[in-house]
């Protein structure tokens, strides 16, 4: 029995001893609160997925030409040059339901007060075709954050939007996309005076439309220049499609065998003339930025401006694998 007792006594002690030491600890630190004007709380803003590496721009090579002078035969004692092969059967395409490009998918019109966006949601292409901006032209919006629901279709943004493209670096970011599928993206201010949600789904490019998207830009450019229309070149389509896959690996009028890029769709013996324009990139994510990167380079502008050139054969290779993911090319011919 008096075991007993001197067990218990000596839990009752420790006990009051651990009660003691908590009221210490409890009275200091409310001193220290009150000598130092008490605890702010603060909100802990939403996590930004903002993406610090920049983004990397291949710039344009120099275009090419090429030119085979057509033979000169004597027939029946006069000079005469034989022709180039002719493009009959060519027929001229006409886009129908061509793919156009919205200033980042958003509205113009002027957004409601706390809100970033009229939509709710947009799509747009896997190539990042453009930036995702604010709508409503807003201005002086501070820093913001940017977050994605599914990493698995964008991973993030980069920390600055793609001005060569035309974008506005303070309302737009850009996609760090790496699938298809869909995301809700939610931005917002950090002042907490504008918040909002938007659902985006990231599709696969149409190939196929978009090369023949390039050809019809292209034909308006040449109609404003008063020139003829080109047709889709049948004769080096395929080559198109091969150089396009090769400067993946070797970004040059050079082909990766060392050979001339005009080998790819060799000029006939009976003459005539062809050239090349390339592109890869960031400024080559959809058929109106890589013909608008086209056009703003002189060289490569008289490619597209030529009168002599009758037909355009277009190659585009869209791997999201590869270093610049979307490769172009430009094959032009009288023949």
């Amino acid at each position: 029995m008096t075991a007993k007792l001197m067990r218990q006594t000596k839990m009752m002690i420790l006990l009051s001893l651990n009660a003691v030491a908590i009221l210490i600890v409890g009275v200091m630190i409310f001193s220290a609160i009150m000598l130092n004007g008490g605890i702010e709380f603060k909100v802990v803003a939403e996590r930004s997925d903002t993406v610090e590496s920049s983004l990397e721009e291949l710039s344009l090579i120099a275009p090419v030409t090429d030119e085979l002078a057509a033979p000169v035969a004597i027939i029946a004692g006069n000079a005469t040059t034989l022709g180039a092969s002719s493009s009959t059967g060519q027929s001229e395409y006409v886009a129908t339901g061509s793919s156009t490009m919205s200033s980042g998918g958003i509205s113009t019109d002027p957004v409601p007060a706390g809100q970033l966006w009229n939509e709710d949601a947009i799509t747009i292409f896997q190539t990042a075709d453009f930036d995702i901006c604010v709508g409503g032209g807003m201005t002086g919006l501070g820093d913001m954050y940017w977050q994605t629901s599914n990493t698995g279709v964008i991973a993030g943004f980069y920390d600055a939007a793609r001005t060569w493209l035309g974008y506005n670096a303070e309302s737009c970011r850009t996609p760090l996309i790496v699938g298809t599928g869909t995301t809700e993206i939610t931005a917002g201010t950090y002042d907490g005076s504008r918040y909002d949600k938007l659902t985006v789904t990231v599709i696969a490019p149409p190939i196929e439309q978009w090369k023949r998207d390039v050809l019809n830009l292209v034909n308006q450019e040449r109609a404003k220049n008063g020139l003829a229309a080109l047709a889709w070149g049948t004769t080096c389509e395929e080559a198109a499609n091969v150089r396009a896959r090769e400067i993946m690996s070797v970004y040059s009028h050079t082909r990766p065998d060392g050979s001339a890029w005009s080998t790819a769709c060799p000029i006939p013996e009976s003459g005539g003339l062809s050239g090349e324009n390339l592109n890869a990139g960031n400024a080559a994510v959809s058929p109106q930025t890589v013909v608008a990167s086209w056009m703003n380079s002189p060289e490569h502008r008289a490619n597209i401006l030529n009168p002599d050139f009758k037909n355009l054969s277009v190659g585009l290779i869209f791997d999201p694998n590869s270093q610049y993911k979307t490769y172009w090319s430009q094959y032009f011919t009288t023949y």
